[in-house]
């Protein structure tokens, strides 16, 4: 605010004229009186603008006094008198018809079950902080709407192209036919050709297969998006066959951070540091010769005969994993560095952990979404890295690369 656009001292003085500087920001004290007069003044100014219309002109219509309503603000209830015209046509635009909540007092509850707060201990949390009552039933009512905004959210068109897509998987307890069981919650990261990120879409889905994957790729196609250049997955069965068969000139690597993570569950805490630097030399091999040279000095090494499974798991994925040895240090760098994933990932599951299960998908939609807009509100800029592989995507993909003009 600049120093023309404050408040003038003198209208300071008035205002707090005669009264009790303790009271001023307590409930009911003289920042919900000013609310409360800023509001009339507004709701009186739309029906002056209504009256003011062509169609109120023509109709005669005029004013009729006025009938009381109680709102729910983020600092509690404010009684306001809302004018009336004589033919009933007048719509507020401040506090619709029949809404009783301030817009900013559902963005409150919104971002409180964003939190994984339940609708009872919003309730509770609602009246420690405000001294207002409202039921479970009024937060499944604000909380509901979201699903509108989720549906909306899911369907939006997409890029033409995206530089690379990260598809990973997290677990959450969904009831379902009067048991809870665990079941996937699968996202789609992009990365556009600008280098900013963006989360493509959310599937849950307990029984994932080729056919899934399939319906997923075909999804994301008919939203708008022509080509991946680069779809990093996590080994899931099926999963490449069907991106190939929806994009098939996207290049389908292996993540790495996931086959590391795999490899280290064979492992104690103790020896897991110990392991990571023995297989550090295979995905840092400068070729795929070089890279497969290491795989076997590993398999024949202390830890590959300690833990054959690890050598396994890498020898299934070896061919979504020899594609990676081709790309350079900045595009190894941007399909290896995870953080953003993983990022996103702890906040979505910091939110789940404090719901323990929930009642059904839509709910799991509900909070998963809510949380991944909290995350995705943070993504503002490309990786510090991305200029030096924008200019090796374009190298590489060339026409298949577009900037946005």
């Amino acid at each position: 605010m600049t120093n023309e656009e404050k408040i003038p001292d003198h209208l300071i003085d008035e205002l707090l004229a005669g009264r009790d500087a303790k009271e001023v920001f307590s409930r009911e004290g003289l920042l919900d009186e000013l609310k409360q007069a800023l509001a009339e003044r507004i709701l009186n100014a739309e029906m002056d603008v209504h009256l003011d219309s062509d169609e109120g002109r023509a109709r005669g219509n005029h004013r009729n006094g006025h009938s009381q309503k109680t709102v729910l603000t983020e600092n509690g209830s404010l009684p306001l008198l809302i004018p009336r015209d004589r033919q009933g046509r007048f719509e507020p635009q401040l506090i619709e018809k029949y809404r009783r909540r301030f817009p900013d007092f559902d963005r409150k509850i919104i971002a409180l079950y964003a939190r994984g707060l339940s609708t009872r201990e919003i309730q509770a949390h609602v009246r420690e902080l405000y001294g207002i009552e409202i039921s479970p039933a009024l937060v499944s009512a604000v909380t509901d709407a979201v699903y509108d905004e989720v549906s909306a959210w899911q369907s939006r068109p997409l890029e033409q192209v995206y530089a690379v897509v990260f598809f990973d998987a997290l677990r959450v307890k969904i009831r379902s036919e009067g048991r809870v069981n665990n079941q996937a919650v699968y996202l789609a990261i992009g990365v556009r050709c600008t280098g900013h990120r963006e989360i493509l879409g959310l599937w849950i889905e307990q029984n994932e297969g080729a056919n899934f994957w399939l319906g997923v790729m075909n999804e994301l196609q008919g939203r708008g998006t022509e080509d991946v250049l680069i779809a990093v997955v996590d080994g899931l069965k099926g999963f490449p066959e069907a991106i190939e068969a929806v994009f098939p000139k996207a290049t389908v690597q292996t993540c790495i951070v996931h086959l590391l993570r795999n490899s280290m569950k064979f492992a104690s805490w103790k020896e897991r540091k110990h392991l990571a630097a023995a297989l550090k030399p295979i995905y840092g091999a400068p070729t795929e010769k070089q890279a497969r040279i290491e795989l076997d000095r590993f398999a024949n090494g202390e830890w590959g005969q300690k833990y054959p499974p690890v050598t396994q798991s890498w020898e299934r994925h070896w061919e979504q994993v020899i594609p990676f040895f081709a790309f350079s240090k900045p595009i190894r760098r941007m399909i290896y560095t995870t953080n953003a994933i993983e990022s996103l990932h702890s906040q979505v599951r910091r939110a789940v952990r404090k719901r323990g299960h929930f009642p059904n998908e839509r709910a799991a939609s509900k909070l998963i979404y809510l949380a991944l807009q909290q995350a995705q509100a943070k993504w503002t800029n490309p990786p510090p890295f991305w200029h030096e592989a924008k200019n090796q995507f374009a190298i590489r993909f060339e026409e298949r690369f577009i900037l946005d003009d």
